[in-house]
């Protein structure tokens, strides 16, 4: 089996030869789907090993990523982005050339200039050759396979504020585009709201994500097996909260209380908001700041969660710590505070770097060593 990276890029100079080189000792093939590079994108793609192809853009994420496929004819495509690059998992893809494509893979994606935090999400990324792509913006491969989680983690930095300003407004008018096509579609109101809140529109984005919780019935039960219906939950909490609409905030809260039962991020969320009441409503608050430590000690009870879309890494450790440290000290409680800090504090900064070179393709471990063996 063949396995290639196939990517769509755009004004990516800076960026793409970071991906390309995180990839190259991995795969058979790489295909650079250039819409419309004004700078030497082209050029720092070919010079790491990449094949490239062109295409006029038209506002539609499919039809490019669609075009890039067609010009690949491996058994598996690996589709990641020029502000993204591999970071672990690297020997794992060697084994692709044994395994037969008849799923699609999920592979961990770690934001890591993200408001808040570094943020895990699971994204279906390594795809069967004939697989596409369907949808405007946020587009999905369409499939009927299963999904499997792969042993991969890439590392994406396009959310600062220089990248924020240069996409802002884009990929929001293709939103309402498709809305305006199929306004029960709960996912595309939790990405409508994802995008309000990246750039601070917390009424807006509170607004959109409602929406995606108030879908129809069919619309939203498929949403709630969804697995970024618990992100769609904390994420409406957390702009709730921003907006001053406590009550309503609560009112999820409480009828989200089962379903986000595992989740660490849903507890840091409800922390912060009953914090928040307890400011604003000051005669309540031996009511809700036992509450809001509550929440957060749950979060310490539950432990970090990297398995769960949309996830905040430290808000099952440190970051509730933090916030329990904090509150402590503020009423006097010195020793629990540093009890807090001690039992769980701030790690070190990870460095990721790329895999070292690997043996030539299609060497394989043994079945028991196999990272794509059943479990």
């Amino acid at each position: 089996m063949t396995l290639a990276l196939v990517v769509i890029a755009r004004d990516e100079a800076p960026r793409i030869q970071r991906l390309l080189n995180s990839v190259a000792p991995w795969v058979d093939d790489m295909l650079v789907l250039d819409t419309g590079s004004r700078d030497d994108t082209v050029q720092r793609a070919v010079a790491s090993g990449a094949r490239v192809a062109h295409f006029s853009w038209c506002d539609d994420f499919a039809a490019a990523r669609n075009a890039a496929l067609a010009h690949s004819h491996a058994d598996w495509h690996l589709v990641l982005d020029a502000d993204e690059w591999l970071v672990e998992g690297g020997p794992a893809l060697h084994e692709l050339a044994t395994i037969q494509p008849d799923f699609v893979g999920a592979l961990r994606l770690d934001d890591v200039d993200a408001p808040g935090g570094v943020v895990h999400s699971w994204l279906s990324r390594l795809l069967p050759g004939a697989v596409r792509y369907g949808g405007r913006v946020h587009e999905q491969p369409l499939h009927q396979l299963p999904v499997k989680r792969v042993p991969l983690v890439v590392r994406h930095d396009g959310y600062s504020s220089a990248r924020l300003a240069l996409k802002h407004g884009r990929n929001r008018r293709l939103l309402r585009a498709e809305l305006d096509e199929s306004p029960n579609d709960a996912y595309l109101w939790y990405q409508l709201g994802k995008d309000h809140a990246a750039y601070d529109e917390h009424p807006q984005a509170a607004d959109a994500f409602l929406q995606a919780v108030a879908a129809p019935r069919r619309a939203a039960v498929a949403a709630a097996a969804a697995p970024w219906h618990t992100d769609l939950t904390t994420c409406a909490l957390y702009a709730l909260k921003r907006a001053g609409r406590h009550e309503q905030a609560v009112g999820l809260a409480e009828q989200s209380l089962q379903t986000c039962s595992d989740s660490p991020d849903f507890f840091f969320a409800l922390g912060d908001l009953l914090l928040d009441m307890a400011v604003e409503r000051p005669e309540e608050v031996d009511r809700l700041l036992p509450m809001a430590q509550a929440a957060w000690q749950r979060c310490l009870e539950i432990g970090e969660r990297p398995d769960q879309h949309g996830s905040v890494a430290g808000r099952g450790s440190h970051l509730a710590a933090h916030n329990l440290a904090v509150v402590c000290s503020g009423l006097g409680l010195t020793a629990e505070a540093e009890h807090w800090r001690a039992r769980y504090p701030s790690p070190a900064p990870r460095e990721f770097t790329t895999q070292n070179q690997p043996p030539g393709r299609g060497s394989t471990c043994s079945a028991n060593d196999s990272p794509w063996a059943p479990d």
